[in-house]
């Protein structure tokens, strides 16, 4: 009987353990406002959200919007954050997407920064639609949003 016991224990601890999985949850442009411009999110293909580790969710209609909201948010408190791929239209990571930036991509807020989920597929896009700047997550963080909007 004490076996059933610890095993039981040892389960629950190990459960408890595991690392917790985020998931974005889908836009609803009737009621979805960006947190940080206010602005109803009308172009869904731009979105972006955050997913606080308590399961609050913030929703934002520009990747700009997104990087101002972060500085001013304890990065122990996030969750995970996603972003709308410029190629398919689905919820990708933020922190393992690849960016480019030109002045000339529209955006919601007109930061012309788009997101892709690998590196070729915004290599294809620039060859289509112009040249703009390859970045990474790290480089969105030291990017001045202000300059550019």
């Amino acid at each position: 009987m004490k076996w059933k016991w610890f095993i039981l224990i040892a389960v629950l601890l190990l459960v408890g353990c595991s690392e917790k999985t985020y998931e974005p949850k889908e836009v609803n442009p009737e009621t979805d406002i960006c947190k940080v411009c206010n602005m109803s999110i009308a172009h869904e293909d731009y979105a972006a959200q955050l997913v606080f580790k308590n399961g609050d969710y913030e929703m934002f209609d520009d990747i700009g919007c997104l990087m101002e909201f972060l500085e001013g948010t304890e990065e122990s408190e996030v969750g995970a954050m996603f972003m709308k791929d410029m190629t398919d239209n689905e919820w990708i990571d933020v922190k393992t997407a690849t960016y480019i930036y030109s002045k000339d991509y529209w955006t919601p807020m007109n930061y012309g920064v788009l997101a892709f989920k690998t590196k070729e597929e915004a290599e294809q896009y620039m060859a289509s639609e112009g040249d703009g700047e390859m970045l990474a997550f790290d480089d969105l963080k030291t990017f001045n949003w202000g300059v550019h909007h």
